[in-house]
């Protein structure tokens, strides 16, 4: 049930009194360390030394990721060359690459970390993890590879693509643990269908999904077709990579590994920092890296902390699904939406397939959003009379939780993009 039952079960106090203690080390390292950590402490007059309790975290000025592209490629290193042993970067929208790096006892934390998480998932030592996630690069591969590895599994480290291979050595290696995006995994289930494929012929158990926002629905449809339990799993490279948090099989949140990193919401507005069980963004301080150490880091992810005790026993705080980013925030006429809004309302309709499309456009003055949804074959076969029912009960429910109208269009099965990594649920055309 548990991989570190001492620390993922620790009383809160005691979990305080580590988190710290680790917090004054990792200020006091930056400080000396890091010239642009030194700089912004100094601009605000805040020594190391005046961090004596948790609540002084909020003295120290936020981390982005223009701070890690201005200081490309190694700048914000707190580790010297000769004892990182690993690199890993993300590519950006301005062409310079997010670059992040590790020493050997990053990778061991990388590694605890994720064999938590993996645990929390349904992983044990005789689980067969079939890895689907890219390697390279992007961290997420090797962040389950180590992880699996740690828990003493067996690995397939398979990476992306060649969908019809992945399902072949899935039934031939008998796989129970499959990880790899929720967009890809719905890919997956579709091709197996198509192929007409027993599922019974699988021995999947368990889907440990992340690297993009998924809603609840989509954990029912995962579920319901590839028969297994899905959890969400959050992390991003800058941190550490994948093993941020997880989902215990209570799915009830996601356990954020409070020992490693100190989670905060902020406003994302006004930088003011939230209570728990307030929606906003979530700022992350790692506690234990080594090579990027990094302070109060803005991730542009939208979410809800809470303190309440889990059914599991595990005491760290836990983190909801997110529900989108601010980044990927569309504002049409003073109306915030995220596609993962639109996802929810989309699967509960019935009648339709997890895929859709959101079109941005701008005519004249005005900003309009048209929806993009594949209808499930049964529907697309329908009568017309059943297809513009569908079409206006998305449009109505969307008004409703959105306060916008939008155009819905249904389109045929199989017309909409499908993705081996993150997909593109978005195009806004008012930039261009």
């Amino acid at each position: 049930m548990y991989w570190n039952q001492h620390y993922e079960c620790m009383p809160r106090e005691q979990l305080e009194k580590i988190q710290l203690e680790r917090l004054k080390n990792i200020v006091e390292r930056v400080y000396h360390e890091v010239p642009f950590y030194r700089r912004k402490l100094q601009e605000i007059g805040l020594e190391p030394t005046e961090i004596k309790t948790l609540e002084d975290l909020s003295k120290i000025p936020f981390t982005t990721k223009q701070d890690l592209r201005d200081n490309y490629p190694f700048g914000m290193f707190a580790a010297s060359m000769s004892d990182v042993v690993r690199v890993h970067a993300s590519s950006g929208t301005t062409g310079k690459l997010t670059v992040v790096g590790y020493t050997r006892s990053d990778l061991n934390t990388w590694s605890e970390v994720m064999a938590r998480a993996l645990t929390c998932g349904g992983t044990t030592k005789n689980s067969v993890v079939q890895i689907a996630y890219g390697y390279g690069l992007f961290t997420g591969g090797f962040g389950f590879h180590y992880g699996a590895e740690r828990i003493g599994a067996t690995v397939i480290p398979i990476s992306g693509g060649n969908t019809k291979r992945q399902l072949m050595i899935m039934k031939d290696f008998g796989t129970t643990v499959l990880a790899c995006t929720p967009s890809y995994a719905i890919h997956l289930a579709e091709v197996l269908e198509s192929m007409g494929e027993d599922r019974a012929e699988l021995k999947l158990q368990y889907g440990i999904f992340g690297a993009e926002p998924w809603s609840e629905g989509m954990r029912q449809e995962l579920e319901k077709r590839l028969q297994i339990s899905a959890v969400d799993i959050y992390g991003l490279s800058e941190v550490i990579g994948p093993g941020v948090a997880c989902e215990c099989q209570e799915k009830k949140g996601m356990h954020l590994f409070e020992d490693h990193f100190i989670p905060e919401i902020i406003d994302p507005l006004t930088g003011e920092r939230l209570p728990y069980g307030e929606k906003g963004e979530l700022v992350i301080t790692t506690l234990s890296k080594e090579a990027l150490p990094i302070l109060r880091y803005r991730t542009r992810d939208i979410t809800v902390l809470t303190k309440e005790p889990c059914a599991c026993g595990r005491t760290h705080v836990r983190m909801h699904k997110v529900m989108g980013r601010t980044d990927d925030m569309l504002v049409i006429r003073g109306v915030n939406v995220f596609p993962s809004q639109v996802e929810a309302v989309i699967l509960e309709a019935g009648g339709t397939e997890p895929h859709y499309l959101l079109i941005v456009d701008r005519k004249g003055s005005m900003d309009e959003l048209e929806v993009q949804v594949e209808v499930s074959p049964e529907m697309f076969s329908d009568q017309v009379r059943g297809l513009e029912d569908l079409e206006r009960k998305i449009r109505c429910q969307l008004e409703s939780l959105l306060g916008l109208a939008a155009k819905v269009k249904l389109v045929e099965p199989h017309s909409l993009p499908r993705s081996e990594g993150k997909i593109q649920r978005v195009i806004d055309r008012r930039k261009i």
